[in-house]
């Protein structure tokens, strides 16, 4: 089965817990036109494939991070980001203790 027909639109409360907790923390910041989400994933932390209505930038910035975006592998480390366009799968995995910030535009009110 193509990876693109398996990802889904998802809410972060539709992302199963077993790959959340303990292991991934967020706190959000919600503005007029972003939403800003600080991310904590200790290592092996799982975030299956999905993809959303929005563009998505990742800045990790302690840490690295094991990105598949549309079937491609990307690594992203300290100081480096990551732009996800619009209905894009991903999923990401820690390799070691990471902190991110993720940048969503625009904000989407069923992520709060």
């Amino acid at each position: 089965m193509n990876r693109r027909n398996k990802a889904e639109h998802v809410c972060w409360s539709d992302i199963p817990a077993e790959h959340l907790n303990p292991l991934f923390d967020r706190q959000y910041v919600v503005g007029n036109e972003v939403m800003v989400a600080r991310i904590s994933m200790k290592r092996g932390c799982l975030v299956p494939e999905h993809s959303h209505h929005h563009e998505q930038i990742s800045q990790v910035f302690s840490g690295a991070l094991r990105f598949i975006v549309d079937s491609k592998e990307i690594m992203v480390g300290a100081g480096e980001l990551l732009l996800i366009p619009p209905h894009v799968p991903h999923s990401a995995e820690a390799l070691e203790d990471t902190i991110a910030i993720d940048t969503f535009s625009p904000p989407r009110e069923d992520w709060i």
